[in-house]
């Protein structure tokens, strides 16, 4: 089949319309933008305060999803057990979950009254919604499936033949997993890991409802936006720019690996 053919006029009609839905918000974006006080916008207290909290906790939450989604991926890309169909499909609830609920079952979970929180708080006076720990946990809960997913397909894509040599040889499992299966999958990893970061810089329903606003400890660059956009617009246009430029550059370092794929 000839795929350089010209398209037909019924669907380069709707393929038009589609793609100019999809650009022109990005495009009243750009031209509404202060581009004359974009430097002194972003050099302001409170925007820098957002953009260091959203760069910290993203980083976090994307070295927790690394922690503990790199092992789930594993087990759900190589391990055969009853009701292994109903963890993957709990383990990718949060992509199609809406983030508020998402926020308030973490309340309901890790609040002070709470199935864990409340123990937390009783036996270690720990206390996590409201937190900057909370804004962290949120982030992971809503981004670990994107680098379980991402893994989980590196690990099923990987040769096992290169893992039974190494066990041939008298490796163990750990040498093997640290020295043969990582190396194999590490492109998917980084993938996962780059998406997985983006989604938590992005994220903001599951942060409001679970850690509120509060400006310099749980106040994202998203929850910014959204306050901005109440009291001072050109601000949120900034704001916007900023988590514009990473989509874009996320896209940039993931195009070798998915779009030309």
């Amino acid at each position: 089949m000839n795929r350089s053919g010209r398209p037909p006029w019924f669907l380069l009609l709707p393929a038009l319309a589609g793609l100019a839905f999809l650009v022109l918000p990005l495009a009243g974006l750009l031209a509404r933008a202060p581009w004359s006080t974009l430097g002194t916008r972003l050099g302001k207290g409170q925007v820098l305060e957002a953009l260091r909290l959203s760069l910290l906790s993203a980083t976090l939450a994307t070295g927790v999803c690394l922690l503990l989604g790199v092992p789930l991926a594993w087990v759900l890309a190589r391990a055969s057990f009853p009701g292994l169909r109903i963890v993957r499909a709990l383990v990718t609830v949060p992509l199609v979950l809406p983030p508020v609920v998402g926020g308030v079952a973490l309340l309901l979970a890790l609040g002070r009254r709470g199935l864990v929180g409340e123990w937390l708080d009783s036996a270690f006076g720990i206390t996590l919604p409201f937190t900057t720990a909370g804004v962290v946990l949120a982030e992971t809960f809503v981004a670990m499936p994107f680098l379980v997913i991402s893994v989980e397909g590196a690990l099923r894509a990987a040769d096992l033949r290169y893992e039974e040599a190494a066990a041939t040889l008298g490796a163990g499992r750990w040498t093997i997993f640290r020295r043969v299966t990582l190396p194999l999958v590490a492109p998917g990893v980084a993938a996962g890991a780059v998406l997985c970061w983006a989604r938590a810089l992005g994220e903001f329903g599951a942060t409001i409802t679970f850690a509120g606003n509060f400006p310099g400890r749980t106040q994202t660059m998203p929850l910014a936006v959204y306050l901005a956009l109440q009291n001072d617009p050109q601000a949120a246009i900034v704001l916007s720019l900023v988590l514009l430029a990473v989509s874009v550059a996320v896209l940039a370092a993931l195009r070798d690996r998915w779009v030309e794929t």
